[in-house]
C-alpha cells in the first residue's frame, strides 16, 4: 500500500517536477526572515497595550513568564505603533502565498510510513505538526481579526498570543536544524537526491524560478492591496482587500476612519446630552463632576495625532483639542507627576469599554481629554462629548464616550 501510485504514501504520488531542495530552501529562507519580524512586531504590539498595568488592558490572563519582555509603552514617536502594527498586519498578509507555497513544496513528507521510524524521528515529526499547525493558525486567526470577521471560539487575543509562542518555538527548533542545509541548496544549487525530488516527475510547464516569481506577484498583489490602510492619504484606496479601505468615511472635520459607530456601542443621543452628561475625575482629594460647559473653561491645548488600530489600518493625523490629562489629575491632587488613569466609557458591552493609561501617557503634554477635531465637535461616531487621544497608544486605548477618569495606581 505505501507504495501503490494512487495513493499519497506513495513518492509515484506526487510527480510535479518543481518540488526540490533549492524551491523549498528559497521559501523556507524567505519565511526565516519574514516570520521572525512577524514575531517580534507581535510581541510589541501586546506590549503597546500595557498588559501589567491593570487588569482590565490584560486579554491574556496568566501570561507567567511569557511576559517577561514587558515595558512601559512610550508616547513618541507618534508614529510608532502605526508603523509597528502596520508592518505587522501587512507583512503577515504579504507571507500567505510564500506559506502556502512552502507547505506545498514539503506535502510529501506528511504522508510519508512509517510514521516514526525511531524516537528523534517521532519527535521531529510531532515538531512539524506543531510548526505546520501553528502556522496555519496564527495566519488565519490573524487574516480574519484582520478582516473583522470574528468566527473562531474565544477571544482573539489569548488565542493569537499563546499560538504564536508554540508556533515559533517549533519555528526555531526547525530554523535551526534546516537552515545550514537550506543555505546550502541555495548557494549550490544541490542535486543531491532528496525525498522532495520525485521520482518520476511530469513534464514541466514552468520553470522553478518562474514559479517563485509566481509566488512573489501574489504577494506583491497582496502588499500592494492592503499597505494603504497602514499609509492612509490617498493611498487608502487601494487597500482593497482591508475592511478600512475603500470604505468612504464621509467628508467633513470628522471624515475619517472608525471601528465602532456610536448606534453599534449603544450610545444614545440622551447619553451624550450636555443637560445629561457629566465628567466624573476621581483622584486622592476625591470627586469632581465637570460639565462639557465646565471643560471648555478649563485651559485648552492641541494636538496633532492618528489613530492606530490592532487591525493595521490607521489615520492620518487629526488635529485635536482639549483639556491635557496632566491637567485633570492636578484637579483631583496631583499637581506634580500624575500617577495611572482608568478610563471608563458610556459603552455598556464590549471589549476595552474600560481602559488604563500609564503615568507616562498620562504625564505627555500631547495626551488629551479632546473635545474637538479638526476644529469642529466630535461626531456622536468619534466619541462626543469627549474622547482619549494619546500619542503612540493603540486605537483602542484612546476611549470614546468617556464618562469617569480614575487617577491612582492601578
Amino acid at each position: 500500500m505505501r507504495d501503490h501510485p494512487r495513493l499519497p504514501t506513495s513518492p509515484g504520488f506526487w510527480r510535479s517536477p518543481l518540488r526540490g531542495p533549492w524551491f523549498t530552501a528559497v521559501l523556507g529562507l524567505v519565511l526565516l526572515v519574514g516570520v521572525t519580524v512577524l514575531f517580534v512586531t507581535g510581541l510589541v504590539s501586546y506590549a503597546a497595550y500595557n498588559p501589567d498595568l491593570s487588569r482590565v488592558n490584560d486579554m491574556t490572563p496568566d501570561k507567567g513568564v511569557l511576559g517577561f519582555y514587558l515595558f512601559a509603552w512610550p508616547t513618541g514617536p507618534v508614529w510608532l505603533y502605526r508603523f509597528t502594527q502596520g508592518l505587522h498586519v501587512t507583512l503577515g498578509i504579504t507571507l500567505v502565498p510564500v506559506l502556502l507555497a512552502k507547505l506545498w513544496s514539503v506535502v510529501p513528507r506528511l504522508f510519508a510510513l512509517p510514521p516514526a521510524r525511531s524516537l528523534a524521528h517521532a519527535l521531529e515529526r510531532i515538531s512539524l505538526l506543531l510548526l505546520v499547525g501553528g502556522g496555519l493558525f496564527e495566519f488565519t486567526t490573524g487574516v480574519l481579526n484582520v478582516q473583522l470577521d470574528y468566527v473562531f471560539p474565544g477571544s482573539f487575543y489569548p488565542l493569537h498570543f499563546y499560538g504564536a509562542w508554540v508556533f515559533f518555538a517549533a519555528f526555531v527548533a526547525h530554523a535551526v536544524l534546516k537552515t545550514p542545509t537550506a543555505v546550502r541548496a541555495v548557494r549550490h544549487r544541490l542535486r543531491e537526491r532528496s525525498d522532495l525530488v520525485p521520482p518520476h516527475p511530469d513534464a514541466p510547464t514552468v520553470s522553478r524560478r518562474g514559479a517563485l516569481g509566481l509566488v512573489g506577484g501574489g504577494s506583491l498583489l497582496l502588499l500592494l492591496t492592503t499597505v494603504g490602510q497602514s499609509l492612509g492619504g490617498p493611498f487608502r484606496r487601494t487597500a482593497l482587500l482591508a475592511p478600512h479601505g475603500t470604505a468612504d468615511p464621509g467628508g467633513g472635520p470628522n471624515g475619517f476612519q472608525i471601528n465602532k459607530t456610536a448606534a453599534y456601542a449603544g450610545i444614545t443621543a440622551a447619553d451624550t446630552h450636555e443637560d445629561n452628561w457629566r465628567l466624573v475625575v476621581t483622584g486622592r482629594t476625591g470627586t469632581v463632576r465637570l460639565s462639557r460647559s465646565q471643560l471648555l473653561r478649563l485651559p485648552q491645548h492641541s494636538s496633532s495625532l492618528p489613530i492606530a488600530c490592532v487591525e493595521g489600518w490607521s489615520t492620518a493625523d487629526q488635529w485635536w483639542r482639549g483639556v491635557r490629562l496632566r491637567d485633570l489629575a492636578a484637579l483631583v491632587g496631583y499637581d506634580g507627576d500624575p500617577p495611572d488613569v482608568l478610563v471608563e466609557s458610556l459603552q455598556r458591552h464590549g471589549a476595552f469599554r474600560r481602559a488604563a493609561l500609564r503615568a507616562n501617557q498620562v504625564a505627555d503634554g500631547r495626551s488629551l481629554l479632546a473635545l474637538f477635531v479638526n476644529g469642529e465637535e466630535l461626531s456622536p461616531d468619534h466619541g462626543r462629548p469627549a474622547r482619549i487621544i494619546v500619542p503612540a497608544a493603540p486605537g483602542v486605548l484612546n476611549t470614546k464616550w468617556v464618562a469617569r477618569l480614575t487617577f491612582g495606581d492601578l
